[in-house]
């Protein structure tokens, strides 16, 4: 039974009286908007020249609130501004920013965002559950309502990786406890589900227990059986939406069609279409970013930048906000407190400047503005970490170019699998590619555009690690390494020459973890992220400088996709298809076992 709502200031059970005051104008607001044009998503429609009195962090009377004005009331003129819900994203994992919480709220709260629904499972798979409580702890030194839903595939899919904790039916039972949990986090393994396996139905099972929401992640192509039994098993939302009858079709199973458009995912303009081009009710559309990088955040925005995607590529704009307020609260089944400027609801309120250009110009957030104008109005205290969240490189092999040869038993060439990568897409293809043997080795071939992949466990010293190819990145010369290495976020070391991939996984063992890149024997750009090997302490603005430095040596060896480091960082991710490569081998991710990397010639 709900008896708390830790997300507002004010319980409603509090201040109802106070509240039924305020409209009848026995008491004075706190706060009143006047002569704004509200965004209303209960009815799908723009009213004019709207009030809206505010008391104890929650709306008081949306109308004419001229009576509710006293001498202490702070009168906040809109001027014909729009006014909508504050922004909710629903699905977010914050260390894919490679920012703490804290400076994490200090980008996104200027867009609009009051609110977002995060999956810890990042740094659950690096430290456990004492790496999620860390981040629940930071995120509350900030008025950015994080709702934590507790992450429930760590491992993403058991048996096929080492991570460094492992989360058990039990786990989630207790996690479901705290009053910043509303949920469960995306439940990856969608093998475990529709075969029925008992620990998975155990972890999904205690959060239904709970009353709590089961989030899904189904990231295959089929809408039949498969995605039946999924959904039937209490999964109430996914995000991997790639084509437009994947979100129609989940959408009219009664599934919340999450739609991503995040710094490397772009699946928003084929996805949307699921909208534009056919005549459904979009109660069950919501917009979420997944992973955003600094860069992207500091030059396009967060949910505001989603929002004017969505509008170029034909979704209504009041659709669009009803995608990132009133049906993300429903989904989550918080519209009673959340997502829609109404009487009762919390006091989270974005100010717009018109349906155009979607400029976000104050955010207010349970009555208090909290920015303006592109800044924040308010001091943010710094990120304090412990020394044992900073030490998480523990490998258990020195590594040395010897590390990275490949030795075969053909004689001239050998037929191997190669994971060849589609940009800005979370999918990969598995390709068949002949390579010369040199000496009893395979090397990478930069004339095919194929280049050697070791992934090493780095949580428990087992000295254990996978090899494999990757393809179509494009990359010359040089070597790239990676802790950010969905989901196990083990070491990734992709590379031309044994050289170069030894010193970049070397540097970052030293720096405690984060993003490389190396050519001819020297460091072009690094990002250190010594917190958990995910994040750093840095602002937006510093890890923007950073990240910036890395994009120019991208492109130095060659590499001209978008976003390499994110597509790169889920070459481990055995839960998406089609081939995978984490700590203890080559993934088939269309049968769920592991293969080989040479193939027999035919």
């Amino acid at each position: 039974m709900k008896t708390m709502f830790k997300f507002c200031k004010t319980q409603l059970w509090e201040c109802s009286r106070t509240l039924s005051d305020v409209a009848m104008g026995r008491k004075p607001a706190e706060t009143v908007i006047r002569h704004a044009r509200l965004v209303n998503v209960c009815t799908h429609e723009i009213l004019e020249n709207t009030d809206v009195a505010i008391a104890c962090g929650r709306i008081a009377l949306v109308g004419d609130a001229s009576h509710c004005i006293g001498e202490e009331t702070k009168v906040i003129d809109a001027a014909g501004q729009l006014i909508a819900p504050g922004f909710l994203d629903g699905h977010i994992h914050i260390e894919s920013s490679m920012m703490t919480p804290v400076e994490y709220a200090r980008a996104v709260l200027p867009h609009g965002t009051t609110g977002i629904y995060h999956d810890p499972h990042e740094i659950c798979n690096v430290l456990g559950l004492k790496g999620v409580d860390l981040m629940a702890a930071d995120s509350a030194k900030t008025p950015l309502k994080a709702m934590l839903t507790t992450p429930s595939c760590v491992p993403a899919v058991p048996g096929f990786e080492d991570s460094g904790a492992e989360i058990t039916p039990a786990d989630i039972a207790s996690e479901m406890r705290h009053d910043y949990t509303v949920g469960l986090g995306e439940m990856m393994n969608f093998p475990g589900i529709n075969g029925s396996a008992e620990a998975t139905h155990g972890i999904t099972g205690e959060t239904l227990k709970a009353g709590k929401i089961v989030t899904g992640h189904y990231s295959i192509p089929e809408t039949g059986s498969g995605l039946n039994a999924y959904i039937a098993s209490g999964v109430r939302c996914c995000h991997e939406s790639t084509r437009a009858e994947d979100a129609l079709a989940k959408m009219r199973l009664g599934m919340y069609a999450m739609m991503r458009e995040g710094s490397a995912w772009h699946d928003l303009q084929e996805v949307s279409k699921a909208i534009t081009e056919h005549t459904v009710d979009t109660r069950y559309a919501v917009m979420i970013s997944d992973d955003t990088h600094p860069h992207t955040l500091l030059t396009d925005g967060h949910l505001d930048h989603i929002v004017r995607r969505a509008v170029s590529f034909g979704i209504d704009f009041v659709t669009a906000i009803q995608m990132v307020t009133l049906n993300c609260a429903q989904c989550f089944k918080m519209d009673d407190e959340l997502g829609s400027i109404a009487p009762g609801k919390c006091a989270d309120i974005v100010f717009i400047d018109n349906e155009r250009d979607i400029n976000v110009t104050r955010v207010l957030i349970d009555g208090d503005t909290v920015a303006e104008n592109g800044k924040l109005t308010i001091d943010l205290p710094k990120s304090e970490l412990p020394d044992w969240a900073m030490d998480t490189m523990h490998i258990g092999e020195v590594i040395t170019p010897d590390t990275f040869k490949i030795y075969t038993d053909k004689k001239d060439y050998a037929t191997v699998r190669a994971m060849e990568i589609i940009p800005v897409h979370v999918g990969d293809y598995e390709r068949h590619v002949k390579l010369k043997v040199e000496n009893g080795e395979l090397k990478s071939d930069t004339e095919q555009d194929v280049l050697k992949a070791f992934v090493f466990e780095r949580h428990n010293n087992t000295g254990k690690h996978g090899v494999g190819f990757v393809k179509g990145f494009h990359v010359q010369c040089g070597a790239m390494a990676s802790t950010v290495a969905h989901d196990a976020h083990n070491l990734l070391v992709v590379g031309t020459n044994d050289e170069d991939m030894a010193l970049a996984a070397n540097t970052l063992i030293a720096c405690g973890g984060g993003e490389v890149i190396v050519q001819n024997g020297k460091v072009l750009g690094c990002v250190p992220l010594p917190f958990a090997g995910l994040m750093n302490t840095k602002s937006a603005e510093e890890m923007n400088a950073l990240v910036e430095q890395l994009g120019g040596a991208w492109k130095a060896i060659g590499c001209d996709i978008q976003s390499p480091f994110m597509t790169m960082a889920l070459i481990p991710l055995a839960c998406l298809p089609e081939l995978r490569l984490t700590d203890r081998g080559l993934v088939d991710c269309t049968t769920f076992s592991f293969t080989d990397l040479e193939v027999e010639d035919e």
